[in-house]
């Protein structure tokens, strides 16, 4: 039932991403035009924002399609880890952009151009909408890494529609042309802590570090609590896909006529307090535990 719902999940995950990338790339093409129409270099970077965001889409989905592939001769455990590099990509390529559109924001300080503040407020403000809807549609999949990755490029195009939508009313209403190119590096600056937030979340899972929010001791603690089990030792957490936490331990046991309750016990515990569904377990009579919980 978890395998089912496993793959059940990464199929919507991948409709969901499919979609998101098909109607930011509309919007981005219709924004870049409109940029270059009112000449607001907020409505340019959003739009070239949004066009890499429509790649990071594509690459979300192509990655939960991967991670949907049976386990092989190959790769015994499947693809799931394509989530895990997608999402290291995407937080990589979002810095990227970040200090372009940074760098390009000084530039535009330095020499402000003239801006239709009106038009650009209007075209921000559809892009929002649009944003706005993207991002909702990825929410029920937040808990999933390569989504996450996915829906901070699409909270980046937010914060930079909020921005453009900002520049454009205070430029029509003051005519002051440097916040367009102030309101693109705040955005920078906003983007940039979630993107390294992200890196380093995606390095830690490729590193099979112990997932974020759980321990290792209070794991083993809560598994030496059922009945029978006299300690845990050779304890190991790690992440398998984006949402796919592993679990592999020896069990110290009381009796080996026991096993088969202490194991649907120990699952079932495992899945109800930390999620994790994908267990291994190793009972032993007479090993005397490394570590004891």
């Amino acid at each position: 039932m978890a395998e089912h719902h496993h793959h059940h999940g990464h199929s919507h995950a991948h409709q969901t991403l499919s979609t998101a990338a098909i109607v930011t790339v509309v919007f981005a093409l219709a924004e870049a035009i409109g940029g270059w129409w009112t000449g607001s270099l907020a409505l340019l970077s959003d739009a070239g924002h949004m066009l890499t965001d429509a790649c990071a889409l594509l690459l979300g989905a192509l990655a939960a399609w991967m991670a949907r592939r049976p386990p092989s001769q190959r790769h015994s455990y499947g693809l799931g880890r394509a989530e895990v590099v997608a999402a290291l990509v995407n937080a990589s390529v979002m810095l990227a952009i970040v200090v372009a559109l940074a760098w390009e924001a000084v530039l535009r300080f330095r020499q402000p151009s003239p801006v239709n503040g009106a038009a650009a407020a209007v075209i921000a403000a559809v892009g929002l909408a649009v944003n706005l809807w993207v991002l909702r549609r990825l929410a029920p999949h937040r808990h999933d890494l390569n989504t996450r990755a996915a829906r901070l490029h699409v909270l980046g195009d937010v914060l930079g529609s909020v921005a453009a939508l900002a520049s454009g009313a205070i430029i029509a209403a003051t005519g002051w042309t440097p916040i367009d190119a102030l309101a693109s590096l705040a955005i920078a600056a906003l983007i940039t802590v979630s993107a390294v937030r992200l890196m380093r979340e995606s390095l830690h899972a490729l590193m099979e570090g112990v997932p974020h929010g759980l321990s290792v001791e209070t794991i083993g603690a809560e598994m030496a609590r059922v009945e029978g089990v006299l300690s845990v030792h050779d304890l190991h957490v790690w992440t398998l896909s984006g949402s796919r936490i592993a679990l592999s331990a020896h069990v110290v046991v009381r009796s080996f006529g026991e096993w088969d309750r202490m194991l649907i016990d120990l699952q079932h515990r495992l899945h109800k307090a930390f999620g994790i569904d994908h267990v291994t377990l190793q009972p032993e009579s007479t090993t005397r535990p490394l570590v004891r919980y």
